[in-house]
């Protein structure tokens, strides 16, 4: 099976969680996932949920708070271990599908170059699928990909002061 290259961007709700529906999809029908979140870590309700999987694998490369300005050196540490984790994903080819979660986000904030980025998607096996998620997502990565999603907000009860409920955004 060919693999290609997905992008899931934009400024509304739903690119991680249309990711992890795509890794639920594989997972049932017997293809080995791994989820590479960035700037992500803890028990989140989906972590919890994908831990249920044998065939799905979530790694996280993140500190557990917002970057917000420059990314400390601790940050930037957690970013490079995680591309070179993926990298290495990428080169054994074990795994049907990865999904880079928050990798245009890394990129905004300076964890890796767009130009990483760009080498990812080059040293993709052509059998493997791979996901790319996060806001941001640059017009050379969104040209280089062959499906690219934009999540767009319209209407968000967050900015009523609704904050991210377990279960639902968390």
């Amino acid at each position: 099976m060919k693999g290609y290259v997905q992008i899931y961007t934009g400024n509304g709700k739903g690119k991680t969680t249309a990711s992890l529906g795509l890794a639920l999809r594989a997972a049932g029908a017997d293809l080995k996932v791994c989820i590479v979140q960035f700037l992500k870590k803890g028990d989140y309700s989906e972590i919890k949920a994908l831990s249920k999987f044998e065939n799905i694998t979530v790694e996280q490369y993140g500190l557990g708070s917002f970057v917000k300005g420059n990314p400390t050196q601790e940050d930037k540490s957690a970013g490079i271990r995680g591309y070179q984790r993926l990298c290495d994903l990428l080169k054994k080819n074990e795994h049907d599908l990865v999904i880079v979660e928050e990798g245009n986000v890394a990129v905004m904030c300076k964890l890796f170059s767009e130009a990483d980025l760009l080498a990812l998607m080059d040293m993709k096996p052509a059998n493997m699928e791979l996901v790319i998620t996060g806001r941001g997502a640059t017009q050379s990565v969104m040209d280089k990909a062959d499906l690219v999603t934009e999540m767009k907000e319209i209407k968000h009860y967050y900015k009523q002061g609704v904050m991210a409920r377990v279960g639902i955004e968390k």
